[in-house]
């Protein structure tokens, strides 16, 4: 049956950022489909209710507070994570994220914190997991969560851009490198439904603005990406490595346009 190849039973999955939003809905999404689940992110308490939920699924479930640009908490997360489960098959790289910023009052700490969240400490803990995927589980999959902001011109946007364009290119890379073994891909993540799009939908005027330039009128949800994230973590994409999936509503041009100061000519 071509269903039973989105099933994961018997492996085990970590995703970062998946105390909220997006993270959390791939993670319940991947213990819906039968594989146990870490999540690591900051905050312990959306974490924990995260693991709740996946445990009750049915599936195994692990909460690990870690701050992913710190190279001392990933490697820790690694060592919880396969002294709880015994192996890892899954890595969900989603936790990201720079508030949008014009050029002019980005500083040159602001735009190099953006790199690092991410992009960085993406490539810091694939580096790390991938030989314990093969050591582990013969082999393994990784998912990370990208933007449309990666490849698509945005006023405002030139620190976190610059972050997931580089994460689309590690993605292509490193898929290169660790094939046929682990398959690296990333999902290019349109406007969505959570916490960092509110200041847009939850303004009427900018939201309508938001859904009349998206083609499929409407913001995304987790659930959207989770789907997609499911279908690359699984065997149904076992033929599938170095790719950047668009998830993003038909979008070809920034549904929302931030506002930037103009250069002003010299008096």
């Amino acid at each position: 049956m071509i269903l039973d190849r989105l099933r994961l039973d018997g492996r085990v999955a970590l995703v970062t950022g998946g105390g909220r939003g997006i993270g959390r809905g791939i993670a319940l999404a991947l213990a819906e489909a039968g594989a146990d689940v870490a999540v690591a992110a900051r905050t312990a308490g959306q974490i924990e209710e995260t693991r709740r939920e996946v445990e009750a699924r049915g599936r195994r479930g692990l909460a690990v507070v870690a701050d992913v640009t710190v190279t001392a908490d990933l490697e820790h997360l690694v060592d919880e994570v396969l002294g709880h489960f015994g192996r890892l098959d899954i890595l969900v790289n989603n936790a990201g994220g720079t508030p949008p910023r014009p050029a002019l009052a980005t500083s040159e700490a602001f735009f190099e914190k953006a790199l690092r969240f991410n992009a960085t400490q993406a490539f810091v803990l694939t580096r790390l997991v991938v030989p314990k995927m093969v050591e582990t589980a013969g082999g393994g999959a990784v998912v990370n969560i990208s933007s449309r902001s990666g490849d698509m011109v945005q006023t405002g946007f030139a620190a976190y851009a610059a972050g997931k364009a580089a994460l689309n290119m590690v993605t292509r890379n490193l898929a290169a490198e660790f094939a046929p073994r682990v398959r690296v891909n990333a999902i290019s993540v349109g406007g969505v439904e959570t916490d960092a799009l509110a200041v847009v939908l939850t303004n009427p005027e900018l939201r309508r603005t938001f859904e009349e330039n998206t083609p499929m009128r409407r913001p995304g949800t987790p659930e959207d990406i989770a789907a997609c994230a499911l279908y690359l973590a699984s065997p149904a994409a076992s033929y599938v490595t170095g790719k950047v999936f668009q998830v993003d509503g038909g979008t070809e041009f920034p549904a929302i346009r931030v506002p930037v100061p103009p250069l002003e000519p010299p008096p």
